[in-house]
């Protein structure tokens, strides 16, 4: 597949106006799970915690979290209210929460973040490494030069007026614990490019899917998505195989985290403040 040469931009009208609509019908296909459900591999309770994405909370991913517990995790919320970004962020009370649900379980948690998200749970796992299991980022900005390609950059401006954060310039880098990158051509909020994980280490993957940017954590193909990986046991990892009935649901994805990913070229110059966003 030829690599896309153009510079990194906001969305297509198109895709960002329909947004929303189809992270509806992600929702409605959703009614679908039930007669599914005996296929995906059950859970072995670790814990897992879902991160939102920009201006989301946890009341955003409850269905996603009433499904994995139904799987046989404890799913949980982040509990720090809504995500405005990363000059909102108490980074200490999220570690805060790190370090309580680890020691009350006993075990690694798998992180899940949707979006800007994604984010932080690859950074909450790359300053504590020794208690994740794995994260899973739900199209994520990690890439390089995020500010370019977002259609919510200037809300997350005004939201986020102390500009560049430090350690942010390492975010593209993967943390030391199997990571998977979940990202669609399809997103309406971000140039999917962004969201590539790109010369990561042996335990780092790049996943297609179909769907929309804001329907992510709705989308049913994800849930089953999320059953095997969560499912996967980190010492014996290995990348995501789509078999079975899931084998027409999954695009092969187009790079993968190890190789040098799509030639993007950037537009314009990239400011101070290489902000995180979506």
């Amino acid at each position: 597949m030829r690599a896309s040469r153009r510079p990194l931009a906001a969305p297509h009208w198109v895709l960002a106006g329909s947004d929303g609509a189809r992270a509806l019908c992600e929702a409605y296909a959703l009614l679908a799970v039930p007669s599914w459900m005996a296929a995906l591999p059950r859970g072995d309770g670790h814990p897992v915690m879902i991160l939102p994405g920009f201006v989301g909370n946890d009341s955003y991913n409850r269905p996603l979290r009433l499904f994995l517990r139904a799987m046989g995790y404890h799913a949980v919320g982040w509990k720090q209210g809504r995500n405005l970004g990363h000059g909102k962020l108490d980074w200490a009370r999220l570690g805060e929460r790190v370090e309580k649900l680890y020691h009350h379980e006993g075990r690694k948690i798998s992180l899940i973040g949707h979006s800007l998200g994604g984010v932080f749970a690859r950074e909450a796992a790359r300053r504590h490494p020794e208690r994740i299991r794995q994260v899973v980022s739900l199209g994520s900005p990690i890439g390089k030069y995020r500010q370019l390609a977002s259609a919510l950059h200037g809300l997350y401006e005004l939201l986020n007026e102390s500009g560049h954060l430090e350690g942010e310039e390492h975010w593209h880098v993967a943390p030391e614990v199997p990571v998977s990158a979940v990202y669609t051509r399809f997103d309406g909020v971000l140039d999917w490019r962004v969201c590539l994980q790109r010369d990561g280490h042996s335990r780092c993957e790049n996943i297609e899917v179909y769907g929309s940017h804001n329907g992510m954590t709705l989308n049913p193909m994800v849930w089953a998505l999320l059953a095997n990986r969560l499912a996967t046991n980190p010492d014996a990892w290995h990348p995501f195989r789509s078999r079975g009935f899931l084998q027409l649901s999954f695009p092969n994805p187009a790079w993968g985290a190890q190789e040098p990913g799509p030639a993007i070229s950037r537009a314009g110059q990239t400011r101070a403040s290489d902000q995180v966003f979506a």
